[in-house]
């Protein structure tokens, strides 16, 4: 099966944005308390702690996916607890290594929802290690102006790329409807409010 996104629009993304959404979220992470856990996020249906599992572990999945070709089943692992920064920073270098490995964005991998090149799938997993930082950041009141510039970027690339089809309810879609961003919004809270955050 091939997938019905435009794999044409959406532009590739270099391991030096990956690495930029990676530490930005990171920075965000590092503020975590374990008292915030709890709380809940923009995401609907989680909580910080159950955010927290997410990112960290599709850091992981990304590198997995990215050197054997085919997404393997998401694993279910508690990154909560203890050293979640150095968990992430395992998780971050997997992902990197694997897209900057010779070849890699030239591949088609094997995903969930259809087949596409290392190429676009970087630009995919640059979005969402960035707009899970800005959830977390949300969820436990840091500042949401993350890189202005790269936030910019991605949403460009969003707008080019997201379709009507891929949203929907939370848990049933992978994205919500667009909403309008508020009044002295940053770029960041742009790239989220389009990708159907509210803020």
């Amino acid at each position: 099966m091939t997938s019905t996104l435009k794999s044409r629009t959406l532009p590739a993304m270099s391991t030096k944005n990956l690495e930029r959404a990676f530490a930005s979220t990171r920075s965000v992470l590092a503020n975590v308390t374990p008292d915030q856990l709890s709380d809940p996020t923009p995401c609907q249906s989680w909580q910080v702690r159950e955010l927290i599992n997410h990112f960290v572990g599709v850091s992981y999945w990304f590198g997995d996916t990215v050197n054997s070709g085919v997404a393997p089943p998401l694993a279910d692992i508690d990154y909560s607890g203890g050293d979640m920064v150095a968990k992430y920073d395992a998780g971050i270098e997997q992902a990197v290594t694997a897209f900057g490995a010779p070849g890699a964005l030239d591949q088609i991998l094997e995903l969930p929802f259809g087949k596409l090149p290392g190429a676009v799938y970087i630009g995919i997993a640059t979005t969402d290690a960035f707009t899970h930082g800005w959830d977390l950041a949300r969820a436990t009141g840091q500042s949401t102006d993350l890189d202005p510039e790269l936030a910019a970027e991605l949403l460009e690339g969003a707008r080019a790329f997201l379709q009507p089809a891929f949203r929907g309810e939370d848990t049933k879609s992978p994205f919500g409807p667009e909403q309008a961003p508020p009044a002295g919004a940053t770029n960041a809270d742009a790239l989220a409010a389009f990708l159907g955050r509210q803020a």
